[in-house]
């Protein structure tokens, strides 16, 4: 037996119980939890099923009913043949048959039982499963965020933001780095309106309304971040940010995240779960190392997987150095492949002091731009979407 879950219930208990029950089924696992249910829900649904389109979704129905349909809904609309098992307390006929039209194929009777359990996972396994992803149009979301401080992290994301923009990509580049601040420097932007404004017009909030008062940078890209002043950072919650991450994928093609280095914001956290992809950032530095060590275990201890965590080594280079480690020390040291390395050069600064993303200028980026371009490149799929092309 070869089960793959992802489980979505705002009762811890319940998701230990599956998580047990899982243990006495071989090959079997739990991919993903949700601990909250609500009208976004599909969104991390579909991420995650990119990943794991062979998975099934077990969803909760006991904490709020009606908003666990509501969810169940969304989720079969944009994924119809995903295969998902509801649960609850309740198992009269209405109920049962309200869930069933609205999409469910398998039904639990809370409290879960062990033989009962191991039936549904029967009947799961007995059906071919293989979600189709063809039809999602959900845009991409991508976060950098550091090891520790002065690894380049919003440079990274400013250019990365940049080639998107000029691949006529409709972009999105978020700073969260709410002590920094760095993100409308490296642009030379002023923003009149910030996470703030965003957080207070969420109920309201249309793509008109969102383009109308974040900033637009003459490459094309929408940026929005904290205020500028370093009082108190307001009221820009967790919640508030996964309602707004749910209008950004809806509405554009990549989401790019500043995240800093405060790996322990809630808002941060919340950023790196709904990301498809985390990058990451260290240099060749030994305490950039050792902290990349504890944010990667972190991480891991959280449920998130080595595939969805990409180490990116900026400023590498391929000189041997006593002072610093080389590319395979890393990777032994982190026990994870270095997705890429992002040589030094000194046109970046020049292109901060500027105030300009140094690939605006290709000309004078010379080498360094070509290499980010692939970079670019391999994070977003484009070599696997031409030798898909090709073969």
């Amino acid at each position: 037996m070869s089960i793959s879950l992802l489980v979505a219930s705002n009762d811890e208990q319940f998701r230990e119980t599956v998580r047990e029950n899982l243990l006495n089924l071989p090959n079997s696992r739990v991919i993903s939890e949700y601990p909250e249910i609500s009208s976004n829900l599909y969104i991390r649904v579909l991420q995650d099923l990119e990943r794991h389109p062979e998975a099934a979704l077990l969803l909760d129905m006991s904490y709020d009913t009606e908003t666990a349909l509501s969810a169940l809904q969304k989720v079969k609309q944009a994924v119809p043949d995903l295969y998902v098992i509801v649960s609850n307390f309740q198992a009269d006929g209405e109920t049962v048959l309200a869930c069933l039209r609205a999409g469910a194929n398998d039904f639990l009777t809370q409290p879960l039982k062990r033989l009962e359990f191991r039936d549904a996972m029967q009947r799961l396994e007995s059906i071919p499963r293989r979600v189709n992803m063809t039809g999602s149009r959900l845009g991409k979301i991508y976060t950098f965020v550091g090891a520790k401080g002065g690894v380049g992290v919003t440079t990274l994301a400013v250019n990365f933001a940049s080639v998107l923009a000029q691949r006529k990509q409709q972009t999105v580049l978020l700073d969260f780095d709410w002590t920094a601040n760095e993100v409308a420097m490296q642009v030379g932007a002023t923003p009149q309106y910030t996470l703030l404004e965003v957080g207070e017009n969420l109920n309201r909030m249309d793509q008109a309304l969102f383009e109308g008062f974040v900033t637009r940078d003459p490459l094309g890209f929408f940026l929005v971040g904290p205020p500028d002043s370093l009082e108190q950072r307001g009221y820009f919650t967790e919640p508030m940010f996964r309602e707004f991450a749910t209008f950004l994928v809806e509405k554009y093609q990549s989401v790019v995240i500043d995240a800093g280095r405060n790996i322990n914001d809630e808002v941060v956290l919340a950023a790196l779960q709904a990301s498809n992809t985390i990058f990451l950032v260290l240099n060749q530095e030994y305490p950039a190392i050792r902290n990349t060590q504890r944010y990667l275990s972190f991480l891991l201890r959280l449920g998130f997987s080595q595939d969805q965590i990409k180490i990116l080594v900026n400023r590498y280079s391929k000189k041997v150095d006593p002072h610093h480690a080389t590319v395979e020390q890393i990777q032994q040291t982190l026990n994870q492949k270095v997705f890429y390395g992002i040589p030094s050069s000194p046109l970046v600064l020049a292109s901060i002091n500027k105030a300009r993303p140094l690939v605006s200028d290709r000309q004078a980026a010379g080498d360094w731009d070509r290499v980010f371009r692939a970079f670019v490149d391999k994070a977003t799929g484009v070599q696997r979407e031409a030798m898909a092309k090709s073969a």
